[in-house]
């Protein structure tokens, strides 16, 4: 049946920041149909009819909720409806909240959990097996800096991103031997809504941003290299060493600093 199929890319949260900045790219790069993915029709319309004039591809677009339990399901029973089989997954939906712990609403916990771990695993696991089939697939799942450390104020997100992170490697090591390239992406500070929707204004971190076509053209280098975690951006590419060689107190210290937002005058 799979065979009957056309090959995609499915690109979550790909109407701004990052996951924009990917279709964009491999619009220009790999012409394979692009399923963009997130729930602003009006941004997602605006960037298919863009890149479809551009380039002249196939753009599907899907207008799904991954934060909502069932999400991940809604979106391959949609994909395979338009009869489309996904040959690279890139796992960008999600987000965090720059707040003590205690101080953020359950509900929205709940939501960060379900998009940035639930629903990822979810499609990673729909996905495998057709690449295994075709012994040929890509996923690519964005974590972050903050993965290689505890966080304060980020402690969910900074602990939804290690999971990415460390599910990311062992799938890897578990697949390359079916012939998969698979990637876990990790950011610092990234030029997107990210920092306005977490109320990350003020911050260290916030002041130190890489643009969106920088995490991108490094990841996708990765990704194409089989590289199973690449740091982006030549600020962030020492961090992860030098948190290895710091006491676990003092990295999570450092880590509260960064994001520290600057008190009112």
């Amino acid at each position: 049946m799979s065979s009957s199929l056309t090959l995609a890319t499915v690109i979550t949260g790909a109407s701004s920041g990052i996951g924009e900045a990917l279709a964009r790219q491999l619009a220009v790069t790999e012409k394979q149909t692009l399923v963009l993915v997130a729930r602003r029709e009006e941004k997602l319309l605006a960037l298919a009819e863009e890149l479809t004039k551009a380039h002249s591809i196939r753009i599907e677009i899907i207008c799904q909720d991954l934060e909502l339990p069932g999400g991940a399901s809604s979106l391959m029973n949609a994909i395979t409806a338009r009869g489309l089989s996904v040959d690279t997954l890139i796992n960008n939906a999600g987000f965090g909240i720059n707040d003590p712990f205690a101080d953020m609403p359950l509900d929205r916990i709940q939501g960060m959990m379900q998009l940035n771990m639930v629903a990822l695993t979810e499609l990673s696991h729909a996905v495998l097996p057709g690449m295994r089939q075709r012994q040929q697939g890509r996923i690519m799942n964005i974590s972050s800096v903050a993965a290689f450390q505890a966080c304060p104020r980020f402690a969910v997100y900074g602990a939804s991103k290690a999971y990415v992170l460390m599910f990311t490697e062992a799938l890897a090591a578990e697949e390359r031997k079916n012939g998969l390239r698979i990637s876990a992406v990790c950011p610092g500070a990234t030029a997107t809504e990210f920092h306005t929707l977490a109320g990350n204004h003020g911050t260290f971190a916030a002041k130190l941003m890489d643009s969106p076509e920088t995490v991108t053209r490094s990841a996708i280098a990765a990704l194409n290299a089989g590289q199973s975690v690449v740091v982006t951006g030549l600020l962030n590419k020492p961090l992860p060493f030098f948190i290895r060689l710091m006491p676990r107190r003092l990295a999570t210290w450092f880590a509260g600093i960064l994001v520290e937002r600057e008190k009112a005058a």
